[in-house]
Order: structure tokens, then C-alpha cells, then sequence
């Protein structure tokens, strides 16, 4: 049996992880990235690399994250998710469950759908359209690039004068204005790890500033959601049909609330704080399923 890690960094610590968990479970990892594929329309092999016919040899493949690319680049690699998926393949996390997660907007749009908390959260095109929501939020927001991770280009801004630069530099490169109310937490929030329709792990995450991840120097800790915490982040990734997530949440005076659902999360710094083996639980989970 043959498993595919479908990753753009072979020597990543998940992704290592992942092929060490692959070959205990007496099973083969194949690791590529997107730009090892081919692709056929017509005739056969529809989806390949140099070495393997995707469709043929392989019985899974693990999505680790897409990685940036122009819109070209990305809407292609979708396609191929999506048409491996048709004709058969079990991919992990679905590629509709990646769509609908890595565009922040279309996130929290489905979740209060769906009626799950979310913070007040703005999107516009015109910096002037921006500048007004920005008195509606109460001048204190988080500007977050709309496609992003890890916290990268999310920024405070509490000041009107640095509001319209941040805002007109968006504007003049084309980029949608996210902005998203700031919600006082204490500087720490929930990461709650979801495979299938469990909680696998969780980490409360501390920092010395208002971001809270991990790769921005923030400190994992233990702990056990309570049964309101672990019900909401289950609610969550349900709503985006992820199999596996990482479920943000912060803890406020009115309630929890879902900040970002990650389809393609990392799990170092919740592995150096539970017992369980991460990697171990997801490679018995696609066993499972296929």
C-alpha cells in the first residue's frame, strides 16, 4: 500500500513525520509536490509524476499546505485535487474542505451560517469603504491578509492616520481589506485539533502580544477544552467538511469565538505538549478509510 504526501517540503517536520508514521504502519510514502505533477486531458495517465502513476499506484494522498502561487497556479492545483477526487482517489483534507478554509471570508461566512460564533469581520475593496468600518469596529482592528497562515501580515491597527495608509496601500495593490474586530483574550487562545468527529488534541496557546501562534514565539500549554469549547470546534470543521483541522478559538467575556479553521494544520507545537503521536492517529485514520 502506497500513501502520498502531497507537500512542497519533503524535510518538514509534519511532513517527516508523516513518512515515519506511513513505514511503522507497514505501509510505502511517496512524497511530491505539486510541480512534479502531469496532468492529461484525452489520453492516459491522467494524473503522474516522472515515477508513479497517481490514480493507479497510489491509495491515498495527504494534502500538506498548497503553498503560494499566482491565482493560475493555485485555481490549478484545486482543479487537480478536485478531478483526483472525481475519479476516485481519497485525498485528505477533500479539496472542497481546503477551498473553504483557506479563504478567511468564506470561512467565517459559512460559520455564521451555520450559527456558530465568529468576531464582527469586514471585507472590502475601497480603502474609503474601509476607513468607514474602521469607526464601526471602534478603531481598533486586525488587518489579516484574506489567503494566509501562521499570523504572517496580520496587523493592529488603532490609529486613524495609520488605518488610511494600511488601507490605501491595499487598495492601490489590489488586494481585498480584511479587517476583522480586535477581542480582547488575554493574549493566549485554543488550538483544538479535529481528525474525523473527534477531539484528537488540544494546546492552549501564550504569548507576550496579541498573536497567538506558535511560530510567532507564542508558548503551547496543555489542555482539555471543555465540553462548550470541543462542541464548537467539532461544529466548526464539520461546517467546512474538513476531516482533519486545526480549530482557533479565544475565550472573551461574551463567549467563545471561531477565529480561523486550518484544513492543512501543523502540529509541532501541540505534539511537544500531549502524548498522543499526532502523525500515528492521522496515518490510522486514512488506513481506516480506505
Amino acid at each position: 500500500m502506497k500513501i502520498g504526501i502531497l507537500t512542497r517540503n519533503v524535510k518538514s517536520w509534519c511532513s517527516t513525520q508523516l513518512v515515519s508514521s506511513i513505514i511503522k504502519n507497514n505501509a510505502i510514502p511517496v512524497c511530491f509536490s505539486f510541480r512534479d505533477l502531469i496532468t492529461r486531458v484525452g489520453f492516459k495517465p491522467q494524473v503522474s509524476t516522472h515515477v508513479y502513476n497517481i490514480l493507479c499506484e497510489l491509495d491515498a494522498i495527504i494534502v500538506r499546505p498548497i503553498g503560494r502561487g499566482s491565482l493560475e497556479e493555485i485555481v490549478f492545483r484545486m482543479d487537480v485535487l478536485h478531478r483526483l477526487k472525481r475519479l476516485g482517489m481519497y485525498i485528505l483534507n477533500p479539496p472542497s474542505a481546503i477551498e473553504k478554509s483557506v479563504d478567511k471570508f468564506f470561512t467565517l461566512s459559512l460559520l455564521e451560517e451555520a450559527g456558530l460564533p465568529v468576531p464582527r469581520t469586514i471585507a472590502v475593496e475601497s480603502a474609503n469603504a474601509a476607513l468607514k468600518v474602521f469607526h464601526e469596529l471602534g478603531e481598533d482592528v486586525v488587518v489579516k491578509p484574506i489567503f494566509g497562515s501562521r499570523g504572517i501580515g496580520s496587523t493592529r491597527v488603532s490609529n486613524k492616520d495609520v488605518a488610511e495608509r494600511v488601507f490605501r496601500a491595499l487598495e492601490f495593490n489590489h488586494q481585498v481589506i480584511y479587517i476583522q474586530e480586535f477581542v480582547p483574550h488575554g493574549n493566549y487562545d485554543f488550538r483544538i485539533f479535529v481528525l474525523g468527529d473527534r477531539i484528537l488534541s488540544s494546546m492552549r496557546r501564550v504569548s507576550e502580544n496579541w498573536k497567538t501562534n506558535v511560530s510567532q514565539g507564542a508558548v503551547p500549554e496543555p489542555y482539555y477544552p471543555s465540553h462548550e469549547i470541543a462542541d464548537l470546534a467539532l461544529k466548526g470543521a464539520k461546517t467546512l467538511e474538513c476531516q482533519v483541522a486545526g480549530v482557533d478559538i479565544l475565550e472573551t467575556n461574551y463567549g467563545p469565538l471561531i477565529i480561523e479553521i486550518n484544513s492543512q494544520p501543523g502540529w509541532r507545537g501541540l505534539q511537544s505538549v500531549t502524548k498522543i503521536n499526532i502523525a500515528d492517529e492521522i496515518i490510522k485514520y486514512v488506513l481506516e478509510k480506505i
